[in-house]
């Protein structure tokens, strides 16, 4: 008898046992099934040690996202669209290099960079990817119309130009210009030369920041791209063998230049058209044309705090001041000796459109294509000669002001968080 209740005892103890086995299984089951369902951006996550993402000790509480508008809502969701014209070019090349595209309200220019692209070799092995400061219907039509690649469009959703009454755009309680804050009783904080923000010249950096964080950690297409992704500007101009010259770059980059971050498309001095030299040319980072992988990405995003706080509105130059220098060894290029690339644009922000504004020329656009410009002339047999100690913006220089407002300080970080689950367990 007593060997029977024993038996039932453990009989009933294995079945708890077993029960709460099957419950933890059941709820563990549930919460991967969650978070396969909901957004991970979502998710605020903590800084991963392993994944040496380093770019927020010191903030405290997370950094929330400015409450989207109608427009920035509908902009949003079209961000996940698929490419269009996949029914006319089905696959991508298996090492084809992404293009991304970045726009502003310039439609004059931004027809010439498409007119250029359309006769780039090789383009139609490739994704481009427009990304948009802003909505504006002639700059949208004019991407709608590209036939000859792969396409997407994605849209900054906190542009300042999709929020007129309120921040990122004007707020109407703002301080303006050189005001008072505290005698004017209004928001902001002034830049270190008492300057306070203007919306139409914050969001070529907080364009820039989304663009690069959204292409690299956010959209579906490009989540499992590990090569070289090019830039471009609606104000450069592609010759045809740029894109071939590229993928040399990129090949030959290992070999000839392991300690090289990127490939160039131009010179860093955007009035040069190269030297014409046999020879391969290391030098630092220009602004037009420029390519590097995911690995530098994560070089780049590690510094974020850097690169937000920095009172810079340029995003080039924050980069070249503060973000490359914090590498600790030199930031080195690869770019071939002539120019696959050449910037046009005669006026800077969101100059130039229009028909009586152009910047181009007078409305006069005329760059010349010579015969080694259609084919490619990059060689793997050349040499690299190194440029040293160019002129330029340089770490210590303290910044031309127009990012000292707190708000775009953490909405910039913001942008940096979007997709912080995808960076966590990556080294």
């Amino acid at each position: 008898m007593a060997r029977d209740k024993k038996n039932r005892a453990q009989t009933m103890a294995c079945r708890r046992f077993l029960f709460l086995v099957l419950v933890s299984l059941v709820c563990v089951g549930l919460l991967i099934f969650v978070l396969r369902k909901n957004p991970v951006s979502n998710v605020a996550m903590k800084p991963s040690v392993e994944s040496g993402h380093d770019a927020f000790p010191s903030l405290g509480g997370d950094v929330d996202l400015p409450k989207q508008s109608k427009l920035s809502l509908r902009l949003d969701k079209r961000n996940s669209l698929p490419p269009r014209n996949r029914d006319l070019f089905p696959n991508l090349a298996k090492d084809h290099i992404t293009i991304v595209l970045y726009v502003h309200n310039r439609p004059q220019y931004l027809r010439v960079v498409v007119k250029s692209l359309s006769q780039v070799t090789g383009i139609s092995e490739t994704l481009l990817i427009v990304s948009h400061d802003g909505y504006y219907e002639e700059m949208n039509s004019i991407v709608e119309g590209i036939k000859f690649c792969q396409v997407k469009q994605i849209h900054a959703p906190y542009s300042p130009h999709l929020f007129p009454d309120s921040f990122p755009g004007v707020s109407p309680m703002d301080c303006k210009e050189k005001d008072d804050a505290e005698r004017m009783k209004c928001h902001g904080n002034p830049d270190q030369y008492g300057n306070h923000r203007s919306p139409k010249i914050v969001s070529l950096k907080h364009h820039w920041w989304w663009m690069m964080n959204t292409v690299w950690d956010g959209l579906e297409e490009t989540q499992g791209h590990s090569g070289h992704i090019l830039f471009i500007e609606e104000d450069h101009f592609i010759f045809p063998n740029a894109y071939r010259n590229l993928q040399a770059l990129v090949r030959l980059k290992p070999q000839k230049c392991p300690d090289c971050y990127a490939a160039n498309l131009a010179p860093s001095d955007v009035k040069s058209r190269g030297e014409g030299w046999e020879s391969l040319i290391a030098e630092r980072i220009g602004n037009v044309g420029y390519s590097f992988n995911r690995t530098v990405w994560r070089m780049i995003h590690r510094k974020a705090k850097e690169f937000c706080f920095f009172d810079e509105y340029n995003w080039d130059i924050t980069m070249w001041t503060t973000v490359y220098p914090s590498f600790g060894d030199p930031v080195y290029t690869l770019r071939g000796p002539r120019t696959s690339a050449v910037h046009f644009g005669k006026c800077g922000l969101h100059q130039g459109h229009g028909e009586r504004s152009s910047c181009i020329d007078n409305g006069e656009f005329n760059i010349e294509v010579y015969d080694f410009d259609r084919v490619m002339n990059v060689k793997g047999e050349w040499e690299v000669h190194l440029f040293k100690h160019q002129p330029g913006y340089q770490a210590g220089f303290k910044g031309w002001g127009g990012w000292g407002d707190h708000r775009d300080r953490q909405l910039c970080l913001a942008f940096s968080r979007m997709y912080q689950a995808a960076d966590t367990g990556l080294s």
